[in-house]
C-alpha cells in the first residue's frame, strides 16, 4: 500500500538553490493520492470533539473542504485580505519579505465554536498562528490544527506550541 510520500513531489532548486519545493499538486491529481491525503487528515481528527473545520486560502481549502463533506461538518474559509465580501475580522502576519493579512466572515464564527484548522503545510507557523489569532479573537477554541506536511527545520510548531498539531509527513529540512 502506498503511502501519502509517495504522492509528494520533491523539486530541487525551487524557487531557489538549496530549497527542496515538496509539491502536493501530484498528489491532488491523483484519485489514489487524494482520498489517502483527506483520509488521513480526517483520521487525526477521530478522537476530537468539534463543531466546524476552518481552511486557511488556498490549499486548506483543497483539503479542508473534502475532510468537511467526510465528517459531515461546516467548512469556514479564511481568505487572504480582500476577498470575503460581508463584514470580516482580520488578523495580519509577518513574513520574510512583508506583511500579510488574512480574514473571515465576522458572522461564520460562533462563540463557543470548537474549530480544527486545516491547511498543506506547516512552515514557519505564522499563517497558522494568525489564523488560529482570528478564529478566537472570534470566541472560538481551536481545538486542533492538522496539516498534510511539516517542513520540521523552520520550527513552525514553536509559534503554535498552545494548539495539538498533527502533521501526515514531516520533512526534517526547510
Amino acid at each position: 500500500m502506498r503511502k501519502i510520500e509517495d504522492y509528494i513531489t520533491s523539486i530541487p532548486d525551487f524557487p531557489e538553490p538549496g530549497i527542496i519545493f515538496r509539491d502536493i499538486t501530484t498528489v491532488i491529481g491523483s484519485a489514489e493520492g487524494l482520498q489517502l491525503a483527506v483520509d488521513e487528515m480526517a483520521a487525526r481528527m477521530d478522537e476530537e470533539e468539534f463543531d466546524v473545520i476552518a481552511g486557511l486560502e488556498s490549499r486548506g481549502f483543497l483539503f479542508g473542504m473534502p475532510i468537511a463533506y467526510k465528517l459531515r461538518k461546516p467548512f469556514i474559509p479564511i481568505r487572504k485580505k480582500g476577498k470575503l465580501p460581508r463584514e470580516t475580522v482580520e488578523a495580519s502576519y509577518t513574513l520574510e519579505y512583508g506583511v500579510a493579512t488574512i480574514e473571515v466572515h465576522k458572522d461564520d464564527v460562533k462563540p463557543g465554536d470548537r474549530v480544527v484548522l486545516v491547511d498543506d503545510l506547516i512552515a514557519t507557523g505564522g499563517t497558522l498562528e494568525a489564523a488560529a489569532r482570528l478564529l478566537t479573537q472570534l470566541g472560538a477554541k481551536v481545538v486542533k490544527i492538522v496539516c498534510l506536511m511539516e517542513l520540521a527545520g523552520l520550527h513552525g510548531r514553536d509559534r503554535i506550541q498552545d494548539y495539538t498539531v498533527e502533521s501526515i509527513v514531516s520533512y526534517e529540512g526547510k
